[in-house]
């Protein structure tokens, strides 16, 4: 039925409602018009649900009432809270297919969808500028005007639609993706830009942000409901063109969308942690083929599944080879830490002391904040593990506490071991802050600074720090992720990777991906526009697959061996997986849930499908939870899909209601 516009007086008596609530067999509700007659459908509104009142979403109304439903049960709408219209059909049928796909509930998924503030804010008017503001825009080589040309070109029905710029970092991918959606633009089409979590991808935000002036716009969970809000309305007015964020972005309601952009594809942070589990790769696939955009991935290490399809034709692969700026392709070099004194070799310490005699910049990177990791007492074997959460709490010296990094618990460290009192006890590992005590003490002369969560919670550190940086005015930054990503920086000529490692021991499939793809993207930040770029991989595992293919810059060769590997052991991309995961207080309970699921499981799945477990989740308890899984694995989502509907139809009808089960399609992170 079609929308009324905004201010139109509703002319009908009831309202289905869909609420933010786990999926519990019919999640429709219908009300009676509130009494102002302000309900409408795409608006938000408050309603009693039990003996609660809740923000429910309206995506329905009706005249009259089915036979079977007596209107003496129904409830009033208590109070309409949207002025106009906040979410259309569209919106409504991607939410229902955020829900089909990822086993949720229409609500929650609208919920995803659609920022919570609870009113808008004035809407302010720009000038339109359509040729945007750009300045300084450089010439492109001959690889990217070949590769827009691809993704810009016109094509028939059987024209490719997805696209993937795959290049060394450096090559130029930006300013394909950039000047692809200029192209967009002038056609009257509308453009979203994905990005990683945006505060570490903030050079690429005021990159577009510069070109596009006013009909680009940001939305990212930095920023209040209430402003994300009122951006969402000023998107659906089609007063911007081109939204920037990370993966909730791609639920943007921009007008005649035409080009769906993701930078970095491979990077976790697009797959929801929270449900509705989604990844944006997903939800950008389905929103590209319901309107005809085309959809535009990027990296220099894609994921496997990206890979797999290039290699199979079904995404059209576009090469960038080489750096733009003046540099090269840095030199590599593994470097053992087995018989290292500290955290730095003294191939590192050389090149820092080489590099900073040069007047050039230094990054080093490790993917473990805090000072040390793990307390051990050598006399008893004791270990210093969370109350909550099975994991060991982390040394954090600035603060003077043990820290859980799962649930936020935290004891003073005790000074002998709390079992047998031997004083032969202590945190071993080392994080940032040790890496910053040694650097200071080896290197008092650099002008040092650290990037982490825990130096960077206050607003605006984190870009005043690189902005410091790319100034001149730091010479070794240090740090975790936020040093690997997305940062463009002319000054540095090394690039120290403290332990490629710590990841590699994961109980993961996806673990040696992962190291592979965080060793090659910190690599990149070398050298960028000198030809002497130098990056030092200091490793326990001077041998392993993963990090010699990583320094050896050899990308097919790791995929090859990895493919083939997922291959034979039947684990993504060539088969898909649901998993789900029981939560509760009680290991009894969760152990009960998980058997039972199973039970359940077990005749329902198609021949070709299998499963593991049940079993306790490698992180066995967080936040006081206990956690056990199965995994449900398929060639075929299809099948998988129907299996897992069914299991769950027949779960929730004697479910515990002191056990949490989650559902998670497609999970990138097994722990």
């Amino acid at each position: 039925m079609p929308l009324k516009p905004p201010g139109t007086p509703p002319d009908m008596a009831y309202f289905d409602l869909v609420f933010d609530i786990p999926l519990q067999g019919n999640e429709v509700f219908t009300y009676r018009a509130d009494a102002k007659g302000e309900a409408g459908v795409g608006k938000r509104a408050m309603a009693p649900l039990g003996k609660r009142e809740r923000l429910g979403y309206i995506i329905g109304e009706k005249a009259e009432l089915p036979p079977q439903m007596g209107e003496e049960n129904l409830k009033p709408l208590r109070r309409v809270v949207d002025g106009e219209v906040i979410f259309d059909q569209d919106d409504i049928n991607l939410a229902q297919w955020v829900a089909g796909y990822y086993l949720c509930g229409v609500g929650e998924a609208l919920s995803a969808m659609i920022p919570s503030g609870r009113r808008t804010g004035a809407y302010v008017s720009f000038q339109d500028d359509p040729e945007g503001i750009a300045e300084n825009i450089p010439e492109l080589s001959e690889e990217q005007i070949r590769a827009l040309g691809e993704i810009s070109a016109e094509g028939g029905e059987n024209s490719p639609s997805l696209f993937y710029l795959y290049g060394i970092t450096g090559s130029g991918k930006t300013e394909v993706f950039l000047r692809a959606a200029e192209a967009l633009l002038k056609k009257n089409k509308s453009v979203i830009y994905l990005v990683p979590e945006i505060s570490l991808t903030h050079q690429t935000a005021e990159a577009i942000s510069r070109r596009f002036g006013p009909l680009a716009a940001t939305i990212h969970s930095g920023m209040s409901p209430s402003v994300r809000l009122t951006e969402w309305v000023r998107i659906r007015r089609g007063a911007v063109r081109i939204v920037v964020g990370p993966r909730s972005a791609v639920f943007a309601p921009v007008r005649d969308l035409g080009l769906i952009i993701i930078d970095e594809e491979h990077d976790g942070s697009y797959k929801s942690g929270n449900t509705p589990r989604y990844h944006a790769r997903q939800v950008a696939m389905r929103r590209g083929s319901l309107s005809g955009a085309r959809l535009v991935m990027g990296s220099a290490t894609p994921s496997a599944e990206a890979w797999k399809l290039m290699g199979e034709g079904l995404i059209r692969r576009l090469d960038l080879t080489r750096r733009l700026s003046g540099g090269a392709t840095p030199e590599i070099v593994p470097v053992s830490l087995e018989h290292a004194e500290g955290c730095l070799t003294e191939a590192l310490k050389g090149e820092i002391h080489k590099t900073a005699l040069l007047g050039r910049q230094t990054i080093l990177f490790l993917n473990r904040r805090g000072f040390g990791y793990f307390y051990h007492c050598r006399n008893c074997g004791y270990e210093l593990t969370c109350r909550n959460c099975s994991v060991s709490l982390t040394y954090h010296k600035s603060r003077g506490r043990a820290i859980c990094h799962y649930c936020g618990y935290s004891v003073i460290p005790p000074r002998a071991c709390p079992h047998c009192g031997s004083l032969e006890a202590g945190f071993t590992g080392f994080g940032t802050e040790m890496i910053e005590e040694e650097v200071r003490r080896t290197f008092p002369e650099l002008r040092i600074r650290r990037i982490d969560a825990d130096t960077t919670e206050k607003k605006g550190s984190l870009r005043e720090t690189l902005e410091l940086f790319k100034s001149g005015g730091i010479d070794l930054l240090l740090g975790t992720q936020m040093v690997a990503k997305g940062l463009n920086f002319p000054g540095v000529r090394l690039v120290g990777v403290v332990l490629a490692d710590t990841g590699l021991h994961l109980p993961d499939f996806r673990a040696a991906e992962r190291t592979f793809s965080l060793i090659v993207q910190v690599a990149g930040r070398a050298g960028r526009y000198f030809p002497d770029g130098k990056v030092i991989v200091q490793t326990l595992r001077p041998r392993d697959p993963a990090i010699t293919r990583a320094c050896a810059l050899d990308i097919p060769g790791f995929y090859e061996t990895e493919l083939a590997q997922r291959e034979a052991l039947k684990f993504p991309p060539y088969t898909r997986l649901i998993r789900f995961t029981a939560r509760s207080r009680e290991a009894a309970r969760a152990d009960k849930a998980m058997e039972r699921m199973a039970a359940i499981a077990r005749p329902l799945l198609p021949p070709e499908a299998d499963f593991l477990g049940p079993a306790e989740c490698p992180i066995g308890i967080i936040a006081g939870n206990h956690r056990r899984h199965i995994l449900l694995r398929c060639p075929s989502m299809g099948a998988l899909h129907s299996a897992a509907r069914a299991i769950l139809g027949r779960y929730k009808k004697g479910r515990d209601t002191q056990v949490y089960m989650e559902v998670d399609v497609d999970p990138v992170n097994l722990l």
